[in-house]
């Protein structure tokens, strides 16, 4: 599904003699991640996890590299068409939930949709059918104050899949909540990868880790180790 070759990503810094510095958070990234994996980047703070996963979800474009993703050349394209291609499938879940305060849960799920050419009575049963999937019927008509820092990270997901997206992103998705809510949003992103979907998450916790079937190690912008699961160590932990 994605394929990655020679990324690299830097930003310009302060001045010196020799003009502006460069200060590189990606560096020669080579990445293949198939279809139906569920994949934890892991590293310590600024070894480059969440620049890769927003260069993933095309929230980044100043790159340099080969990018493919589904076979299309991503790298290629331009800002808008980058943009298109991430609405129609990758879903975004962010550890700060990114909630439109002003929406009611129903509306903030429906976001997505708003995006593609779907009909209204089939957008409020794709709706209807999320909450219900997620046990958030009751919480409809409340607004993201209402709701506690677990529910939030609920509405925040699905919303995040409700457009059934090819690739779900996380970026740190438990960092808020305790450890019965952490274990029951973990619970869900492996019950979503075993329904088919691509996982990509970004997270500090071994214990995460354990419920994905790979974790890649990045150090300073580098893949430092990129190994396999043997089993799903998170099932029942």
């Amino acid at each position: 599904m994605i394929e990655l070759m020679g990324l690299e990503r830097s930003y310009k810094t302060g001045r010196s003699q020799a003009g502006l510095t460069e200060n590189w958070v990606l560096r020669r990234v080579n990445l293949k991640i198939e279809r139906g994996e569920f994949v934890t980047l892991m590293g310590p703070s600024g070894a480059g996890k969440s620049s890769l996963l927003n260069v993933l979800g095309m929230l980044d474009d100043g790159w340099k590299g080969e990018f493919f993703f589904a076979d299309e050349p991503v790298h290629a394209m331009n800002r808008k068409q980058r943009a298109d291609l991430a609405r129609r499938r990758i879903g975004m879940v962010f550890q700060s939930y990114h909630l439109l305060d002003d929406l009611t849960v129903a509306e903030n799920i429906d976001l997505p949709l708003s995006y593609k050419n779907i009909g209204k009575s089939e957008r409020q049963g794709l709706v209807a059918d999320t909450l219900d999937r997620f046990n958030i019927v009751g919480k409809k008509d409340l607004y993201p104050n209402q709701l506690s820092g677990g529910q939030q990270q609920l509405v925040g997901i699905a919303r995040a899949v409700i457009h059934r997206p090819d690739l779900l992103l996380a970026d740190e998705p438990t960092g808020n909540l305790h450890s019965a809510q952490a274990t029951e949003i973990m619970e869900l992103f492996q019950r979503l990868n075993e329904e088919g979907t691509t996982v990509v998450q970004v997270s500090h916790s071994e214990v995460n880790a354990g419920y994905g079937t790979r974790t890649v190690e990045l150090r300073d912008g580098w893949i430092f180790r990129d190994t396999k699961s043997p089993v799903s160590a998170g099932v029942g932990a």
